[in-house]
């Protein structure tokens, strides 16, 4: 995502060196809106996604529509980890002499601005065969995994965490001896549209931040701790995307790197380490970059994966879809319904489509639904404000005022073909729920009385 958010493409323009801007304003949106999430957490004294939250404190139609949007975080993000997975992958066996053809690892879109792939691609009837089998390949395997049987825990995510730092972590200490500060200049060549269009661009480094205000209720001391860890978690995370940032775009010149972006795909910390021409230890450094990338991004997806199907189960005991969804194996004990539902939905996208279009619907849908939970605390305190709370969001309304106006900020970076797109998403969300989940729903259903 940083290489698109620093060098843009054909629809946005690109932050370059100012990208570290871009983190500092996605940052404090996600504080906002994260301070507000916490609040909804310790509201209600389960663990759970904020669909959850909403339905107990909202109704059942703003859970609905955050459900809907919580989709989109899940299942479409899972596609462009999937197709990242696939560009590092691809990288690691590459450095090994395993080289898997530029055919089936690339998407019909993508591989139209890299010269001669649709050429030299295999043609069925004079059409050419293009799509991504690698990430087809890992997707399928986890869908295999979770219906077997795999339980997300505190371990999964700290392993998950650590591999991420530990790959930034080298990136930076290998790196930073081949900055050259002159490519820092012109800072912002974009000006204050680029380091905006960034910004929601890099929004998805941050997807998953809300999972620290889903413990409020484990928390001894909720008011104190939670806003430090809230806070805490985002200024860290901030200050190490800044000064990876400042690496990659220290490394390679904005110009060039538009000029590589547009007739390549490739992930920004490898083409950065290639761009460098590092001597004698080269490879071995982009192998080791690529390897932890894909072990990293190996356990998001288990973690994505794992969390979607747990939103339509959620959905389909509440009646909002069919009761199928909410079924378990009879063996293992898993949902298997929606998570093999959502593997096949998740794998055969991930073969079509580009990256950065699942990016970009991700960020939005996500954005949305967190407007919505910093709405919804501006309605609960004036419709409901002797409910107890573990925690209180501070300095509200501004807090919500500023998480609604920021992630709205953020939307507005997003192409307009990405505003269609989320819209009919919306639409198609809304026509499910009036035929069939408002009709069917558990709400509805315990308000008639058996004749």
């Amino acid at each position: 995502t940083i290489g698109t958010a620093a060098a843009g493409d054909a629809s946005r323009l690109g932050a370059g060196p100012a990208l570290i801007l871009s983190f500092v304003l996605t940052g404090l949106a996600c504080g906002f809106a994260a301070l507000c999430y916490a609040e909804f957490a310790a509201m209600v004294p389960i663990s759970g996604s904020a669909y959850t939250y909403s339905y107990a404190t909202m109704g059942e139609f703003i859970a609905w529509i955050i459900g809907w949007d919580l989709i989109i975080e899940y299942a479409v993000g899972n596609v462009a980890v999937a197709i990242s997975w696939a560009n590092y992958f691809k990288t690691f066996v590459g450095g090994l002499g395993l080289i898997v053809p530029d055919w089936l690892s690339t998407d019909y879109r993508t591989a139209g601005r890299i010269p001669g792939l649709l050429e030299n691609a295999p043609h069925i009837l004079g059409i050419p065969i293009v799509f991504n089998i690698l990430a087809f390949g890992i997707v399928s395997l986890i869908t295999i995994v979770l219906v077997i049987g795999i339980r997300e825990s505190a371990r999964i995510n700290t392993v998950m965490v650590l591999l991420k730092l530990a790959v930034l972590g080298f990136f930076v200490f290998v790196g930073w001896k081949y900055v050259k500060p002159e490519n820092w200049h012109p800072f912002a060549p974009n000006g204050w549209s680029g380091i905006q269009s960034g910004a929601a661009i890099v929004f998805f480094a941050y997807i998953g931040f809300d999972a620290v205000s889903t413990v409020a209720e484990e928390v001894r001391n909720p008011k104190r701790d939670l806003p430090r860890g809230i806070i805490g978690s985002l200024i860290v995370c901030t200050v190490i995307y800044i000064v990876v940032a400042a690496v990659f775009t220290g490394i390679i010149p904005y110009s060039a790197l538009v000029k590589m972006l547009a007739t390549q795909q490739a992930e920004p910390l490898t083409l950065a380490l290639q761009y460098a021409k590092i001597e004698n230890w080269g490879s071995l450094f982009v192998g080791i970059v690529a390897f932890g990338s894909v072990v990293a991004h190996t356990a998001v997806l288990l973690v994505f994966q794992l969390g979607q199907p747990r939103i339509f189960f959620s959905m389909a005991r509440d009646g909002l879809l069919p009761a199928g969804f909410a079924k378990v194996h009879p063996r293992f004990r898993t949902p298997h319904v929606t998570t093999i539902l959502t593997g096949v939905a998740v794998g055969v996208c991930s073969m079509f489509v580009s990256i950065d279009e699942m990016v970009d619907l991700t960020n939005i849908g996500t954005l949305f639904a967190f407007a919505l939970v910093c709405a919804g605390i501006l309605i609960l305190r004036k419709r409901d404000p002797d409910r107890p709370r573990g925690f209180r969001t501070p300095l509200v309304p501004l807090v919500p005022l500023f998480g609604i106006g920021s992630c709205l900020y953020l939307m507005l970076g997003l192409p307009p073909v990405t505003w269609v797109r989320f819209g009919l998403w919306l639409i198609v969300g809304m026509v499910i729920y009036f035929l069939y989940g408002f009709r069917k729903s558990g709400l509805v259903r315990n308000q008639v009385s058996p004749k």
